[in-house]
């Protein structure tokens, strides 16, 4: 009751509960059996604006979302593409360990690089620091605990963005071929990427699940052992905290969400990829139609 996981749909955001106020847009009364009777209950009750309650906290570190988003996408396509070209020129362009490798390299870069960000973030975020104030947060950190401490939690967001990337790229080649044999077509279409898209997502979101479940209360423990100074008797490692979920709510406690993940998780891939896709085959048209005439 300290603190709550709230998704923008970007992000996952750390907010602290507002203790003795029963109006706070998180409090609003009513008893949910699933996603599906929220979305209905909320929506009956209290109009469909109600469903963005809650966003104008969250406005100021949308900003570092965006931020964190841009290298975190430029990276992570690129090398997939890039890698993707290597592997094939010498594996074989049709070997199906090329998305697994390419997928997992390439997020693995990616979060490597835009972990220092997402700490800075959470730190902007919990203490509405100034800038000022957070170069010194940072530089003391440093300071006291060294380099690597800017990489905190970066382990538990490797476990669950590396294999879900894997995941996520292979059976996206897999299901694409697939689709573009059935139609008669030789590069994938919009729908075609649609489809694969929301499909893998969904696949690769499931797969994952435990360990989205395993980051999510790790965030929790460092928010209440940083921001509300409250002391953590047991070990918070990546591996202690599964083994806690499991010894208190069994293996059914890993896969806590799975409707929110998969509402969240399957629309962001097909947009994301049918998008992808259809903007480099309009550039690459457009390439090909200025080599012609020139």
């Amino acid at each position: 009751g300290k603190c709550f996981v709230y998704s923008s749909g970007l992000m996952d955001h750390i907010c602290v509960c507002e203790n003795g106020d029963s109006k706070a847009w998180y409090k609003k009364p009513g008893h949910f059996k699933g996603t599906l009777d929220a979305f209905v209950k909320i929506f009956q009750i209290e109009g469909i604006k109600s469903l963005w309650h809650g966003l104008t906290p969250t406005l100021f570190p949308l900003l570092y979302c965006k931020i964190m988003a841009l290298p975190t996408t430029v990276v992570y396509f690129t090398c997939y593409d890039q890698l993707s070209e290597a592997l094939k020129s010498r594996l074989g362009k049709d070997d199906d360990h090329i998305p697994v490798l390419a997928g997992s390299l390439s997020r693995f870069g990616s979060v490597t690089l835009v972990s220092p960000l997402e700490l800075i973030r959470t730190r902007v975020q919990s203490r509405q620091l100034s800038y000022q104030q957070l170069y010194l947060c940072m530089r003391s950190e440093v300071a006291r605990d060294g380099w690597l401490s800017l990489w905190r939690g970066w382990s538990s967001t490797v476990l669950r963005d590396v294999p879900f990337s894997a995941i996520y790229w292979y059976n996206y080649e897999c299901f694409k071929k697939m689709m573009c044999k059935k139609v008669g077509v030789d590069e994938s279409t919009f729908s075609i990427a649609f489809a694969s898209g929301a499909a893998s997502g969904s696949i690769a979101a499931v797969i994952t699940l435990p360990f989205d479940v395993v980051k999510t209360h790790r965030q929790t423990e460092l928010w209440e052992r940083e921001t509300l100074k409250i002391l953590q008797r047991n070990s918070t490692s990546v591996w202690a905290v599964l083994r806690r979920i499991v010894t208190e709510n069994g293996v059914s406690g890993l896969f806590a969400g799975i409707v929110p993940r998969l509402v969240k998780v399957a629309p962001a891939c097909t947009i994301m990829i049918s998008t992808y896709e259809y903007g480099k085959t309009f550039f690459c048209h457009l390439n090909e139609k200025k080599n012609q005439h020139p």
